[in-house]
């Protein structure tokens, strides 16, 4: 009998079980997880965080931008590397490196994302151009959120459709406004920006400019959500753990606590070689390069509706001059698609980042119960409370007057360039040490998440170092 090529820690869980690893589905079949990171890449840093950059420095800082959606290619492929090869998800995978990684990544799954700034921002977005309460009007798309995620039968296939339409529509409307604004200087003005490497102009603010990094791309714990999209879509040994599906109008699936691992038998490793292949160019193609077109028509539509260097609202009011940009060129119409667009990306970013950290959260929740318990519960029923629960808390937030979209937005991206520089390094650690063979992390994997830890770890010491005054104070 052959062994598995797959040794995960033992010490906190269970060894996982043994099963061969599952015919490989057609590409166009696999189509969609990274869909989903894309769509919230659109909502993050894509519509908000990086034009409002552009907007006050130019393209000076696109360098890091394309970087950064780089190393989130090479971080979110080893956290499929590991579903695909145990069915489990990377922070079942954390926690069996140590207790303590349980804990600490519940608090790094959702400290960083309950302020409802996606929620905040559509309403005020809406706000604009109909007499609504932005307070009531959030909490209104929270609970809205919250019914849609509840009521579909196999959660993540709700999400995985609202995320596509959402996708193609925005991609839509960006590429004809590009090609109906942006004109060549501002083409090559970008270009000049995605090489002027180590460029950081003086001043700028460090929580915004980590934050945008971390929303290079989906950012933070959400990239760590990939793990229960693939497991859901039925990508590798994900195949034989169940999924997410609504108490109220689903069947429920049988689960496993702990995963599966194949062993290395000449079919099982080809296998392998082709479900690695195809995952790797759906990745590449639905999120890296999606990400980055959609990036980079953003960045040139702020720069080409504003004049980059001048003075920048504090609050959304770049969006506002934005759509009053294309008012003039293209009347009342052009604006009113813009902000709805606009109303539409942020809205959905909040539904889809609830489904994410509650997923993950959900996870951490169910092995500490097996850990510290010995008793297994449902993971659908776990995950609906975490959904609800954030809601709550976002509605108190909003109703105790904490309302302001773009600090709530900076604050959590800020927080996740944290969470990034530390799960960097716990994938390097997790998977060298797991995998053999044909599974094991090549060099260039490895350097890149060598990179990944220490790109977000400058980023992060600096805003810490900012936030502390040391900086302004430093000769």
């Amino acid at each position: 009998m052959s062994e598995p090529l797959v040794h995960p820690r033992r010490g906190v869980l269970p060894a996982p079980g043994r099963r061969d690893l599952p015919d490989p589905i057609s590409l166009r079949r696999m189509i969609g997880p990274s869909v989903i990171l894309a769509g919230l890449s659109i909502g993050s840093g894509e519509f908000v965080l990086w034009p409002r950059l552009t907007a006050e420095w130019g393209f000076t800082l696109f360098w890091a931008c394309w970087i950064g959606v780089t190393m989130q290619f090479f971080l979110n492929m080893e956290i499929e590397r590991w579903t695909l090869a145990t069915g489990e998800s990377a922070v079942v995978g954390f926690v069996r490196l140590g207790r303590a990684f349980g804990p600490i990544f519940f608090l790094c799954a959702t400290i960083p994302w309950i302020w409802p700034g996606w929620a905040t921002g559509a309403a005020t977005l809406l706000s604009w151009e109909m007499p609504v309460p932005v307070v009531g009007t959030a909490i209104g798309g929270l609970v809205l959120c919250g019914l849609i995620l509840s009521l579909g039968p196999v959660v993540y296939r709700t999400v995985e459709v609202l995320q596509l339409v959402l996708v193609a529509g925005i991609f839509a409307a960006l590429l004809v406004l590009a090609l109906l604004l942006v004109r060549g200087e501002t083409l090559l003005a970008l270009a000049h920006g995605a090489v002027r490497f180590g460029s950081v102009p003086e001043g700028i603010h460090l929580p915004m400019l980590l934050g945008a990094l971390a929303f290079a791309g989906a950012g933070g714990s959400v990239n760590l959500a990939q793990s229960n999209y693939i497991k859901d879509k039925g990508y590798g040994q994900g195949r034989w753990i169940g999924r997410i599906t609504s108490p109220f109008t689903g069947r429920e699936e049988s689960e496993s606590d702990v995963g599966v691992v194949f062993e290395g038998t000449p079919a099982n490793l080809a296998r392998w070689r082709v479900w690695w292949r195809r995952s790797n160019l759906e990745h590449f193609v639905s999120f890296y390069l999606l990400t980055l077109l959609s990036l980079a028509l953003f960045c040139l539509l702020a720069a080409t509706l504003l004049a980059p260097g001048g003075e920048v609202d504090q609050g959304l009011g770049f969006i506002r001059s934005e759509a009053d940009g294309i008012d003039a060129s293209f009347g009342a119409l052009g604006r009113w698609l813009f902000l709805g667009t606009g109303v539409a990306v942020l809205f959905s970013t909040e539904l889809a980042l609830l489904d994410a950290v509650a997923r993950v959260s959900a996870d951490l929740l169910k092995v500490a119960i097996r850990v510290h318990w010995g008793r297994s519960v449902s993971l659908s029923w776990l995950y609906f409370a975490v959904v609800w629960s954030l809601i709550v808390f976002g509605a108190a937030v909003l109703l105790g007057g904490f309302d302001r979209p773009l600090a709530l937005l900076v604050l959590s991206a800020a927080l996740n360039g944290l969470v990034m520089f530390l799960y960097s390094g716990l994938l390097l650690w997790m998977n060298h040490r797991s995998f053999r063979g044909e599974l094991r992390v090549g060099l260039v994997r490895s350097a890149a998440l060598v990179s990944a830890f220490l790109f977000f770890g400058y980023f992060s010491v600096l805003t810490l170092l900012d936030q502390l005054g040391m900086l302004d104070s430093a000769p």
